[in-house]
Protein backbone atom coordinates (compact mmCIF):
# COMPACT_ATOMS: atom_id res chain seq x y z
CA UNK A 1 0.00 0.00 0.00
CA UNK A 2 1.46 3.33 -1.06
CA UNK A 3 1.53 6.05 1.58
CA UNK A 4 3.10 9.45 1.86
CA UNK A 5 3.13 12.24 4.38
CA UNK A 6 0.34 14.80 4.15
CA UNK A 7 1.13 18.53 4.28
CA UNK A 8 0.63 20.21 7.64
CA UNK A 9 -2.70 22.04 7.58
CA UNK A 10 -3.14 25.56 8.95
CA UNK A 11 -5.83 28.15 9.33
CA UNK A 12 -4.91 30.89 6.87
CA UNK A 13 -6.05 34.31 8.11
CA UNK A 14 -4.63 36.23 5.22
CA UNK A 15 -0.90 35.48 5.31
CA UNK A 16 -1.00 34.43 8.97
CA UNK A 17 -0.86 30.67 9.46
CA UNK A 18 -2.23 29.16 12.66
CA UNK A 19 -1.83 25.56 13.72
CA UNK A 20 -4.83 25.63 16.07
CA UNK A 21 -8.27 27.18 16.15
CA UNK A 22 -11.25 27.70 18.42
CA UNK A 23 -13.20 25.01 16.55
CA UNK A 24 -11.00 22.23 17.91
CA UNK A 25 -9.48 19.55 15.69
CA UNK A 26 -10.60 16.91 13.22
CA UNK A 27 -8.86 13.55 13.02
CA UNK A 28 -8.40 12.99 9.30
CA UNK A 29 -8.56 9.31 8.39
CA UNK A 30 -6.61 7.94 5.46
CA UNK A 31 -9.29 6.89 2.93
CA UNK A 32 -7.35 3.73 2.04
CA UNK A 33 -6.44 2.44 5.50
CA UNK A 34 -8.82 4.30 7.86
CA UNK A 35 -5.80 5.12 10.04
CA UNK A 36 -5.46 8.62 11.50
CA UNK A 37 -3.46 10.63 8.99
CA UNK A 38 -3.42 14.07 10.61
CA UNK A 39 -5.14 16.25 13.20
CA UNK A 40 -6.69 19.16 11.31
CA UNK A 41 -7.10 22.51 13.12
CA UNK A 42 -10.60 23.90 12.81
CA UNK A 43 -11.72 27.49 12.66
CA UNK A 44 -14.62 28.65 14.74
CA UNK A 45 -16.55 31.88 15.10
CA UNK A 46 -13.50 33.61 16.60
CA UNK A 47 -11.29 33.06 13.55
CA UNK A 48 -14.07 34.01 11.14
CA UNK A 49 -14.52 37.36 12.91
CA UNK A 50 -10.77 38.00 12.80
CA UNK A 51 -10.55 37.09 9.12
CA UNK A 52 -13.45 39.39 8.26
CA UNK A 53 -11.81 42.21 10.23
CA UNK A 54 -8.58 41.74 8.26
CA UNK A 55 -10.53 41.73 5.01
CA UNK A 56 -12.40 44.88 6.00
CA UNK A 57 -9.08 46.59 6.60
CA UNK A 58 -7.79 45.92 3.07
CA UNK A 59 -11.07 45.78 1.16
CA UNK A 60 -10.87 49.30 -0.26
CA UNK A 61 -7.22 48.98 -1.24
CA UNK A 62 -7.85 45.69 -3.04
CA UNK A 63 -10.88 47.14 -4.79
CA UNK A 64 -8.73 50.01 -6.06
CA UNK A 65 -5.80 47.81 -7.08
CA UNK A 66 -5.20 48.25 -10.79
CA UNK A 67 -7.02 45.55 -12.78
CA UNK A 68 -3.82 44.54 -14.53
CA UNK A 69 -2.18 43.96 -11.13
CA UNK A 70 -4.97 41.58 -10.11
CA UNK A 71 -4.63 39.92 -13.51
CA UNK A 72 -0.91 39.38 -13.02
CA UNK A 73 -1.41 37.91 -9.55
CA UNK A 74 -3.94 35.38 -10.81
CA UNK A 75 -1.75 34.46 -13.77
CA UNK A 76 1.15 33.86 -11.38
CA UNK A 77 -1.19 31.67 -9.32
CA UNK A 78 -2.05 29.66 -12.43
CA UNK A 79 1.66 29.23 -13.15
CA UNK A 80 2.27 27.99 -9.61
CA UNK A 81 -0.63 25.55 -9.80
CA UNK A 82 0.86 24.13 -12.99
CA UNK A 83 4.32 23.91 -11.49
CA UNK A 84 2.95 22.01 -8.49
CA UNK A 85 0.62 19.73 -10.47
CA UNK A 86 2.03 16.47 -9.13
CA UNK A 87 2.01 17.64 -5.49
CA UNK A 88 -1.57 18.93 -5.76
CA UNK A 89 -2.77 15.66 -7.33
CA UNK A 90 -1.02 13.80 -4.54
CA UNK A 91 -2.78 15.98 -1.97
CA UNK A 92 -6.15 15.21 -3.60
CA UNK A 93 -5.43 11.49 -3.28
CA UNK A 94 -4.66 11.92 0.42
CA UNK A 95 -7.72 14.13 0.91
CA UNK A 96 -10.44 11.78 -0.28
CA UNK A 97 -8.98 9.01 -2.38
CA UNK A 98 -9.00 10.70 -5.79
CA UNK A 99 -6.92 8.71 -8.27
CA UNK A 100 -3.78 10.39 -9.54
CA UNK A 101 -5.14 10.63 -13.10
CA UNK A 102 -8.34 12.34 -11.99
CA UNK A 103 -6.42 14.49 -9.51
CA UNK A 104 -4.12 15.75 -12.25
CA UNK A 105 -7.15 16.56 -14.41
CA UNK A 106 -8.55 18.49 -11.46
CA UNK A 107 -5.39 20.59 -11.26
CA UNK A 108 -5.60 21.29 -14.98
CA UNK A 109 -9.21 22.38 -14.55
CA UNK A 110 -8.30 24.75 -11.71
CA UNK A 111 -5.49 26.22 -13.80
CA UNK A 112 -7.89 26.84 -16.69
CA UNK A 113 -10.41 28.63 -14.48
CA UNK A 114 -7.72 30.72 -12.82
CA UNK A 115 -6.33 31.89 -16.16
CA UNK A 116 -9.80 32.55 -17.52
CA UNK A 117 -10.77 34.84 -14.65
CA UNK A 118 -7.36 36.49 -14.69
CA UNK A 119 -8.28 37.56 -18.20
CA UNK A 120 -11.46 39.24 -17.00
CA UNK A 121 -9.71 41.54 -14.51
CA UNK A 122 -8.96 44.32 -17.02
CA UNK A 123 -12.03 43.78 -19.19
CA UNK A 124 -14.86 44.51 -16.78
CA UNK A 125 -16.93 47.44 -17.93
CA UNK A 126 -20.36 48.94 -17.68
CA UNK A 127 -22.57 50.19 -20.46
CA UNK A 128 -23.82 53.51 -21.72
CA UNK A 129 -27.60 53.59 -21.55
CA UNK A 130 -29.38 55.50 -24.26
CA UNK A 131 -31.83 58.05 -23.01
CA UNK A 132 -34.93 59.27 -24.79
CA UNK A 133 -35.61 61.99 -22.28
CA UNK A 134 -35.90 65.35 -24.05
CA UNK A 135 -33.94 66.98 -21.21
CA UNK A 136 -30.83 65.10 -22.37
CA UNK A 137 -30.01 63.09 -19.24
CA UNK A 138 -27.25 60.49 -19.60
CA UNK A 139 -26.94 57.18 -17.70
CA UNK A 140 -24.20 54.58 -17.46
CA UNK A 141 -23.42 51.58 -15.28
CA UNK A 142 -20.28 50.84 -13.27
CA UNK A 143 -19.32 47.29 -12.19
CA UNK A 144 -18.27 47.23 -8.54
CA UNK A 145 -17.12 44.38 -6.31
CA UNK A 146 -19.57 43.27 -3.66
CA UNK A 147 -16.96 43.68 -0.92
CA UNK A 148 -16.38 40.61 1.24
CA UNK A 149 -17.85 37.32 0.04
CA UNK A 150 -18.12 34.02 1.85
CA UNK A 151 -17.29 30.87 -0.10
CA UNK A 152 -18.13 27.45 1.29
CA UNK A 153 -16.96 24.48 -0.75
CA UNK A 154 -17.66 20.80 -0.51
CA UNK A 155 -15.22 17.91 -0.25
CA UNK A 156 -15.41 16.35 -3.73
CA UNK A 157 -12.88 18.17 -5.88
CA UNK A 158 -12.05 21.11 -3.59
CA UNK A 159 -9.29 22.42 -5.87
CA UNK A 160 -11.73 22.74 -8.77
CA UNK A 161 -14.16 24.67 -6.57
CA UNK A 162 -11.38 26.98 -5.40
CA UNK A 163 -10.49 27.79 -8.99
CA UNK A 164 -14.12 28.29 -9.99
CA UNK A 165 -15.21 30.44 -7.08
CA UNK A 166 -12.25 32.08 -5.34
CA UNK A 167 -10.50 33.19 -8.52
CA UNK A 168 -13.67 34.71 -9.95
CA UNK A 169 -14.32 36.61 -6.72
CA UNK A 170 -10.74 37.91 -6.53
CA UNK A 171 -10.76 38.93 -10.20
CA UNK A 172 -13.85 41.03 -9.52
CA UNK A 173 -12.01 42.84 -6.71
CA UNK A 174 -13.61 41.17 -3.70
CA UNK A 175 -12.06 39.91 -0.51
CA UNK A 176 -12.84 36.27 0.27
CA UNK A 177 -13.43 34.21 3.41
CA UNK A 178 -13.38 30.59 2.25
CA UNK A 179 -14.29 27.51 4.28
CA UNK A 180 -13.19 24.21 2.74
CA UNK A 181 -14.54 20.98 4.20
CA UNK A 182 -12.54 19.75 7.15
CA UNK A 183 -12.48 16.24 5.68
CA UNK A 184 -10.50 17.34 2.58
CA UNK A 185 -8.02 19.95 3.86
CA UNK A 186 -4.76 19.14 2.06
CA UNK A 187 -5.32 20.56 -1.44
CA UNK A 188 -6.84 23.77 0.05
CA UNK A 189 -3.75 24.10 2.27
CA UNK A 190 -1.46 24.04 -0.75
CA UNK A 191 -3.77 26.40 -2.65
CA UNK A 192 -3.62 28.92 0.19
CA UNK A 193 0.18 28.76 0.25
CA UNK A 194 0.37 29.30 -3.51
CA UNK A 195 -2.01 32.27 -3.33
CA UNK A 196 0.32 33.97 -0.87
CA UNK A 197 3.32 33.14 -3.04
CA UNK A 198 1.53 34.53 -6.11
CA UNK A 199 1.11 37.88 -4.40
CA UNK A 200 -2.47 37.95 -3.12
CA UNK A 201 -2.22 40.72 -0.48
CA UNK A 202 -2.48 39.94 3.21
CA UNK A 203 -6.10 39.89 4.36
CA UNK A 204 -7.64 39.65 0.90
CA UNK A 205 -8.07 35.87 1.11
CA UNK A 206 -8.54 33.71 4.22
CA UNK A 207 -8.93 29.94 3.97
CA UNK A 208 -10.35 28.43 7.15
CA UNK A 209 -11.06 24.69 7.38
CA UNK A 210 -13.94 24.20 9.75
CA UNK A 211 -17.23 22.56 10.58
CA UNK A 212 -20.77 23.95 10.51
CA UNK A 213 -19.87 26.45 13.26
CA UNK A 214 -17.42 28.27 10.97
CA UNK A 215 -19.79 28.08 8.03
CA UNK A 216 -22.64 29.56 10.05
CA UNK A 217 -20.37 32.35 11.30
CA UNK A 218 -19.43 33.24 7.72
CA UNK A 219 -23.03 33.22 6.53
CA UNK A 220 -24.32 35.34 9.42
CA UNK A 221 -21.53 37.92 9.57
CA UNK A 222 -22.99 41.26 8.53
CA UNK A 223 -19.82 42.33 6.73
CA UNK A 224 -19.99 39.27 4.46
CA UNK A 225 -22.21 40.52 1.65
CA UNK A 226 -22.78 37.36 -0.41
CA UNK A 227 -22.46 33.58 -0.08
CA UNK A 228 -21.37 31.10 -2.73
CA UNK A 229 -21.97 27.51 -1.65
CA UNK A 230 -21.36 24.09 -3.17
CA UNK A 231 -22.86 21.14 -1.33
CA UNK A 232 -26.15 19.38 -0.74
CA UNK A 233 -29.75 20.56 -0.38
CA UNK A 234 -29.94 19.79 3.35
CA UNK A 235 -27.11 22.19 4.24
CA UNK A 236 -28.28 24.65 1.58
CA UNK A 237 -31.66 25.04 3.25
CA UNK A 238 -29.95 26.03 6.50
CA UNK A 239 -27.71 28.52 4.72
CA UNK A 240 -30.64 30.00 2.81
CA UNK A 241 -32.62 30.41 6.02
CA UNK A 242 -29.70 32.33 7.55
CA UNK A 243 -29.29 34.39 4.37
CA UNK A 244 -32.98 35.27 4.49
CA UNK A 245 -32.56 36.67 8.00
CA UNK A 246 -29.68 38.86 6.80
CA UNK A 247 -31.30 39.62 3.40
CA UNK A 248 -28.13 38.30 1.81
CA UNK A 249 -27.86 37.00 -1.79
CA UNK A 250 -26.29 33.64 -2.56
CA UNK A 251 -25.21 31.21 -5.26
CA UNK A 252 -26.17 27.57 -4.70
CA UNK A 253 -24.68 24.57 -6.53
CA UNK A 254 -26.39 21.56 -5.01
CA UNK A 255 -25.79 18.42 -7.00
CA UNK A 256 -27.89 16.34 -9.34
CA UNK A 257 -29.13 13.01 -10.62
CA UNK A 258 -28.32 13.63 -14.24
CA UNK A 259 -29.70 11.55 -17.10
CA UNK A 260 -27.87 10.58 -20.29
CA UNK A 261 -30.18 9.69 -23.19
CA UNK A 262 -28.51 7.07 -25.42
CA UNK A 263 -29.95 6.58 -28.91
CA UNK A 264 -29.17 3.89 -31.52
CA UNK A 265 -27.58 6.38 -33.92
CA UNK A 266 -24.72 7.26 -31.55
CA UNK A 267 -21.28 5.68 -31.36
CA UNK A 268 -22.39 3.01 -28.89
CA UNK A 269 -18.91 1.96 -27.75
CA UNK A 270 -17.81 5.55 -27.17
CA UNK A 271 -21.02 6.26 -25.28
CA UNK A 272 -20.48 3.22 -23.07
CA UNK A 273 -16.88 4.19 -22.33
CA UNK A 274 -17.93 7.72 -21.41
CA UNK A 275 -20.73 6.42 -19.21
CA UNK A 276 -18.36 4.20 -17.22
CA UNK A 277 -15.60 6.77 -16.85
CA UNK A 278 -17.92 9.53 -15.65
CA UNK A 279 -20.00 7.41 -13.27
CA UNK A 280 -17.47 4.93 -11.90
CA UNK A 281 -13.95 6.11 -12.66
CA UNK A 282 -14.28 9.86 -12.11
CA UNK A 283 -14.04 10.62 -8.38
CA UNK A 284 -15.45 7.11 -7.75
CA UNK A 285 -18.82 8.50 -8.82
CA UNK A 286 -18.70 11.32 -6.26
CA UNK A 287 -19.56 14.16 -8.63
CA UNK A 288 -22.47 16.55 -8.76
CA UNK A 289 -23.24 16.56 -12.49
CA UNK A 290 -22.14 13.08 -13.55
CA UNK A 291 -24.51 11.13 -15.88
CA UNK A 292 -25.47 8.59 -13.24
CA UNK A 293 -28.78 7.67 -14.92
CA UNK A 294 -28.15 6.08 -18.31
CA UNK A 295 -31.43 6.04 -20.26
CA UNK A 296 -30.94 3.64 -23.16
CA UNK A 297 -33.15 3.00 -26.20
CA UNK A 298 -34.67 -0.48 -26.29
CA UNK A 299 -33.09 -1.25 -29.68
CA UNK A 300 -29.56 -1.11 -28.23
CA UNK A 301 -30.28 -1.75 -24.55
CA UNK A 302 -28.85 -5.28 -24.32
CA UNK A 303 -25.80 -4.38 -26.39
CA UNK A 304 -25.12 -1.24 -24.35
CA UNK A 305 -25.45 -3.09 -21.04
CA UNK A 306 -23.05 -5.79 -22.26
CA UNK A 307 -20.50 -3.14 -23.20
CA UNK A 308 -20.86 -1.42 -19.81
CA UNK A 309 -20.33 -4.73 -18.04
CA UNK A 310 -17.20 -5.55 -20.05
CA UNK A 311 -15.65 -2.12 -19.39
CA UNK A 312 -16.46 -2.04 -15.68
CA UNK A 313 -15.11 -5.56 -15.17
CA UNK A 314 -11.68 -4.34 -16.33
CA UNK A 315 -11.49 -1.49 -13.82
CA UNK A 316 -8.91 -1.93 -11.08
CA UNK A 317 -9.95 -0.84 -7.59
CA UNK A 318 -7.38 0.12 -5.02
CA UNK A 319 -4.92 2.66 -3.68
CA UNK A 320 -5.35 5.94 -5.61
CA UNK A 321 -1.58 6.45 -5.46
CA UNK A 322 -1.18 3.47 -7.79
CA UNK A 323 -1.23 4.86 -11.37
CA UNK A 324 -2.84 1.63 -12.63
CA UNK A 325 -5.88 2.06 -10.35
CA UNK A 326 -9.06 3.40 -11.97
CA UNK A 327 -11.36 3.46 -8.93
CA UNK A 328 -10.30 4.68 -5.51
CA UNK A 329 -12.22 4.73 -2.23
CA UNK A 330 -15.24 6.85 -1.38
CA UNK A 331 -14.82 9.65 1.09
CA UNK A 332 -15.44 7.89 4.44
CA UNK A 333 -17.10 5.00 6.27
CA UNK A 334 -20.35 6.93 6.60
CA UNK A 335 -20.49 7.11 2.79
CA UNK A 336 -19.83 3.37 2.55
CA UNK A 337 -22.70 2.64 4.94
CA UNK A 338 -25.07 5.02 3.17
CA UNK A 339 -24.30 3.64 -0.30
CA UNK A 340 -24.54 -0.02 0.64
CA UNK A 341 -27.81 0.65 2.47
CA UNK A 342 -29.25 2.16 -0.74
CA UNK A 343 -28.16 -0.94 -2.65
CA UNK A 344 -29.77 -3.20 -0.05
CA UNK A 345 -33.07 -1.32 -0.21
CA UNK A 346 -33.14 -1.50 -4.01
CA UNK A 347 -32.63 -5.27 -3.86
CA UNK A 348 -35.23 -5.72 -1.13
CA UNK A 349 -37.77 -3.68 -3.11
CA UNK A 350 -37.08 -5.53 -6.35
CA UNK A 351 -36.39 -2.15 -7.95
CA UNK A 352 -33.34 -3.16 -10.02
CA UNK A 353 -30.96 -5.93 -10.99
CA UNK A 354 -27.33 -5.76 -9.90
CA UNK A 355 -25.18 -7.17 -12.70
CA UNK A 356 -21.88 -6.19 -11.08
CA UNK A 357 -20.83 -5.04 -7.63
CA UNK A 358 -23.26 -3.70 -5.11
CA UNK A 359 -21.11 -4.50 -2.10
CA UNK A 360 -18.27 -3.17 -0.02
CA UNK A 361 -14.91 -4.50 -1.22
CA UNK A 362 -13.38 -7.32 0.80
CA UNK A 363 -9.98 -8.94 0.90
CA UNK A 364 -7.00 -6.58 0.98
CA UNK A 365 -9.36 -3.59 0.58
CA UNK A 366 -11.69 -4.46 3.46
CA UNK A 367 -10.15 -1.92 5.85
CA UNK A 368 -10.66 1.02 3.48
CA UNK A 369 -13.67 2.89 2.11
CA UNK A 370 -13.95 0.84 -1.06
CA UNK A 371 -17.17 0.05 -2.94
CA UNK A 372 -17.21 -2.46 -5.78
CA UNK A 373 -17.80 -0.83 -9.18
CA UNK A 374 -21.51 -1.38 -9.58
CA UNK A 375 -23.76 -1.87 -12.62
CA UNK A 376 -27.47 -1.54 -11.88
CA UNK A 377 -29.88 -2.38 -14.73
CA UNK A 378 -33.63 -2.56 -15.36
CA UNK A 379 -34.04 0.09 -12.70
CA UNK A 380 -37.43 1.42 -11.64
CA UNK A 381 -37.25 5.12 -12.64
CA UNK A 382 -39.40 6.10 -9.65
CA UNK A 383 -37.37 4.25 -7.01
CA UNK A 384 -34.83 5.86 -4.71
CA UNK A 385 -32.01 4.18 -6.64
CA UNK A 386 -33.03 6.26 -9.68
CA UNK A 387 -34.01 9.42 -7.84
CA UNK A 388 -31.38 10.04 -5.14
CA UNK A 389 -27.67 10.69 -5.58
CA UNK A 390 -25.73 7.50 -4.88
CA UNK A 391 -22.40 9.36 -4.82
CA UNK A 392 -20.42 6.20 -5.31
CA UNK A 393 -18.97 4.12 -8.18
CA UNK A 394 -22.30 3.03 -9.64
CA UNK A 395 -24.27 3.50 -12.84
CA UNK A 396 -28.05 3.04 -13.11
CA UNK A 397 -29.46 1.91 -16.47
CA UNK A 398 -33.10 2.44 -17.50
CA UNK A 399 -34.77 1.39 -20.76
CA UNK A 400 -36.90 3.68 -22.94
CA UNK A 401 -38.69 3.24 -26.30
CA UNK A 402 -39.09 6.72 -27.77
CA UNK A 403 -38.12 10.34 -27.25
CA UNK A 404 -41.20 11.30 -25.26
CA UNK A 405 -40.64 8.47 -22.78
CA UNK A 406 -36.94 9.34 -22.47
CA UNK A 407 -37.70 12.99 -21.74
CA UNK A 408 -40.39 12.05 -19.23
CA UNK A 409 -38.00 9.79 -17.33
CA UNK A 410 -35.15 12.32 -17.47
CA UNK A 411 -37.36 15.15 -16.21
CA UNK A 412 -38.84 13.00 -13.45
CA UNK A 413 -36.43 14.39 -10.88
CA UNK A 414 -36.28 17.19 -8.36
CA UNK A 415 -32.75 17.90 -9.59
CA UNK A 416 -31.84 19.81 -12.73
CA UNK A 417 -28.09 20.32 -12.93
CA UNK A 418 -27.13 18.51 -16.14
CA UNK A 419 -28.48 16.28 -18.89
CA UNK A 420 -26.73 14.40 -21.69
CA UNK A 421 -27.70 13.25 -25.18
CA UNK A 422 -25.79 10.61 -27.13
CA UNK A 423 -27.01 10.90 -30.73
CA UNK A 424 -25.65 11.84 -34.16
CA UNK A 425 -29.03 13.23 -35.24
CA UNK A 426 -28.47 16.98 -34.97
CA UNK A 427 -32.17 17.79 -35.18
CA UNK A 428 -32.86 15.43 -32.29
CA UNK A 429 -30.08 17.01 -30.25
CA UNK A 430 -31.55 20.50 -30.67
CA UNK A 431 -35.09 19.25 -30.12
CA UNK A 432 -34.34 17.41 -26.90
CA UNK A 433 -31.92 20.02 -25.53
CA UNK A 434 -34.88 22.39 -25.41
CA UNK A 435 -37.13 19.87 -23.65
CA UNK A 436 -34.77 18.67 -20.91
CA UNK A 437 -35.02 20.41 -17.54
CA UNK A 438 -31.37 21.09 -16.76
CA UNK A 439 -28.96 23.95 -16.33
CA UNK A 440 -26.71 22.43 -19.01
CA UNK A 441 -27.10 19.82 -21.74
CA UNK A 442 -23.98 18.01 -22.95
CA UNK A 443 -24.15 16.23 -26.29
CA UNK A 444 -22.01 13.34 -27.53
CA UNK A 445 -19.60 13.62 -24.68
CA UNK A 446 -19.20 13.64 -20.95
CA UNK A 447 -19.34 16.33 -18.33
CA UNK A 448 -17.55 19.52 -19.36
CA UNK A 449 -17.06 22.37 -16.91
CA UNK A 450 -15.41 24.83 -19.24
CA UNK A 451 -14.43 28.15 -17.64
CA UNK A 452 -15.91 30.19 -20.50
CA UNK A 453 -19.41 28.64 -20.26
CA UNK A 454 -21.94 29.23 -17.46
CA UNK A 455 -22.56 26.27 -15.15
CA UNK A 456 -25.43 25.97 -12.71
CA UNK A 457 -28.70 24.19 -12.15
CA UNK A 458 -32.45 24.47 -11.71
CA UNK A 459 -34.79 22.85 -9.22
CA UNK A 460 -33.08 21.60 -6.07
CA UNK A 461 -29.79 21.67 -7.99
CA UNK A 462 -29.66 25.34 -7.01
CA UNK A 463 -29.36 28.70 -8.72
CA UNK A 464 -26.75 31.16 -9.88
CA UNK A 465 -23.86 30.56 -12.26
CA UNK A 466 -20.19 29.71 -12.24
CA UNK A 467 -18.19 30.17 -15.42
CA UNK A 468 -18.25 32.70 -18.24
CA UNK A 469 -19.12 36.33 -17.74
CA UNK A 470 -22.15 35.18 -15.76
CA UNK A 471 -19.77 33.65 -13.23
CA UNK A 472 -17.88 36.86 -12.52
CA UNK A 473 -21.10 38.88 -12.57
CA UNK A 474 -22.18 36.87 -9.50
CA UNK A 475 -19.42 38.72 -7.61
CA UNK A 476 -20.26 42.19 -8.94
CA UNK A 477 -23.08 44.65 -8.67
CA UNK A 478 -23.75 47.22 -11.34
CA UNK A 479 -24.26 50.75 -10.09
CA UNK A 480 -26.30 53.06 -12.29
CA UNK A 481 -25.07 56.64 -12.58
CA UNK A 482 -27.32 59.28 -14.13
CA UNK A 483 -26.13 62.73 -15.17
CA UNK A 484 -28.79 65.39 -15.20
CA UNK A 485 -28.71 68.66 -17.12
CA UNK A 486 -30.01 70.87 -14.36
CA UNK A 487 -33.35 71.57 -16.05
CA UNK A 488 -35.89 73.29 -13.79
CA UNK A 489 -38.59 71.11 -12.28
CA UNK A 490 -41.30 73.70 -12.84
CA UNK A 491 -41.56 75.69 -16.07
CA UNK A 492 -41.10 79.44 -15.79
CA UNK A 493 -44.31 81.35 -15.30
CA UNK A 494 -45.32 83.86 -17.90
CA UNK A 495 -44.69 87.56 -17.30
Amino acid sequence: MMTSAAPAVHLHLGHEQRSSGSGGTHAHLHPVTQSVQADIPLAGTKEVKEAVAKAEGVREAWRRTKPEARRDILNRLADLLEENRAELAHAAALDGGTTLMVGERGVDTAVGWTRYYAGWCDKLSGELLSTFDTRGELSYTVPEPIGIVGIIITWNGPLISLGMKVCAALAAGNCVICKPAEITPFAPELFAQLCTKAGVPDGVLSILPGTAEAGDAIVRHKKVRKISFTGGPITARKILAACAEEIKPSVMELGGKSASLVFPDCDVQAAAERAVFWTVGCLSGQGCALPTRQLVHADIYDDFVARLKAIIAQFKVGDPMDPTVAVGPVINKAAVDRITAMFDRARADGAATFLLGGQRCGGDLASGNFIEPTLIVDADPDHEISQVEIFGPAVVVIKFHDEDEAVAIANNSEYGLAAYIQSNDLQRVHRLSERLNAGGVYNNGGFQINPHTPFGGVGISGFGKEGGKAGIDEFLHYKTVTIGVGAPIFPKQGA
